[in-house]
C-alpha cells in the first residue's frame, strides 16, 4: 500500500532537509504506529504521503501510483479517492452535522461514493452505520452540529469520515491527544476494528509510546529520519 524510497523534503526557502528516509514500507491492511517526539517531521511525512506538499518522482507511491508524478488537481483527485485522513484537531466543518460532516469525502469523490454505495445500500446508509459503530448512532447526534458535539464525539465523527468509502490508506495524525487513556484506548480499538472491516491499512502517528501495543507494528521516527539525528544534507 506504501513505499517510501529515499523521501527527502525541505520546505521552500530552507536548504535542510525536514525528511531524510531511505525506506519505508506499509502493506495491504497492515496497522503502523509511527512515534516521535513534536517538530520531529511527522506531520510532513503525512503530507507528503496525502499530496499536500510536492515530492520528487520515484520516492513514494501509494497504492502503486507515484506521487511524485502527480500534479495540483491531480494530486488532489487521488487524496479524495484512495486517503482517509484523520486530523489532529478534526477539522469539521462547525456548521455542518455529524452526518453531513462524514458525507463530505463522497460529495469530492466519485470512487468513494461508488464504494459507499456498493457497500451499504447508498452513501446515507454507509455513514449512519460508521456512525453506529462509533457510538453516534443516537438520531439527536447524527443531526447536532459538528461544534455542539463534545471532543470525543467530534474525534469519531472525523474518523467516520475518513472511513467512508473504504479508503486504500487511513492516515491519523495525532487524534488522540485531546483525550484520556481510557478515551484514547476505547477510540483506538474502535478505529482498528472499523480499518480492518474496511480492509483499510492504517498509518497512525504519535508521540505517546502507551498506545503502540494495539498496532501490528510501531517504528521510532528518529531511527526512520536521518534528518532527525542532523545527518540530511540539502534537499
Amino acid at each position: 500500500m506504501l513505499t517510501v524510497n529515499n523521501l527527502r523534503f525541505a520546505w521552500p526557502g530552507n536548504s535542510r532537509a525536514v525528511l531524510d528516509i531511505p525506506s519505508l514500507e506499509l502493506a495491504d491492511g497492515e496497522t503502523l504506529f509511527l512515534h516521535g517526539g513534536s517538530g520531529s517531521g511527522k506531520s510532513t511525512l503525512l503530507a507528503a504521503i496525502a499530496g499536500v506538499v510536492a515530492i520528487d518522482p520515484g520516492c513514494l507511491r501509494v497504492a502503486g501510483t507515484d506521487l511524485g508524478t502527480l500534479h495540483g488537481p491531480a494530486r488532489d483527485r487521488f487524496r479524495a479517492d484512495h486517503l482517509g485522513i484523520v486530523f489532529q484537531l478534526f477539522n469539521l466543518v462547525p456548521y455542518l452535522s455529524a452526518l453531513d460532516n462524514v458525507l463530505l469525502p463522497c460529495r469530492f469523490s466519485r470512487s468513494r461514493r461508488e464504494r459507499a454505495e456498493a457497500g451499504s445500500g447508498g452513501v446515507h446508509g454507509a455513514a449512519v452505520r460508521l456512525l453506529d459503530h462509533l457510538g453516534l448512532g443516537d438520531r439527536a447526534l447524527l443531526t447536532a452540529r459538528a461544534d455542539e458535539l463534545s471532543v470525543g464525539q467530534q474525534q469519531r465523527v472525523a474518523a467516520a469520515r475518513a472511513l467512508i468509502g473504504t479508503p486504500g490508506l487511513v492516515l491519523a495524525d495525532e487524534p488522540t491527544s485531546a483525550l484520556d487513556a481510557d478515551l484514547k484506548d476505547d477510540f483506538i480499538d474502535l478505529l482498528l476494528a472499523e480499518c480492518r472491516a474496511a480492509g483499510s491499512t492504517l498509518l497512525f502517528v504519535s508521540h505517546d509510546r502507551g498506545l503502540e501495543r494495539h498496532f501490528d507494528r510501531a517504528v521510532d521516527f528518529a531511527g526512520l529520519n536521518r534528518a532527525v539525528a542532523g545527518e540530511a544534507g540539502a534537499c
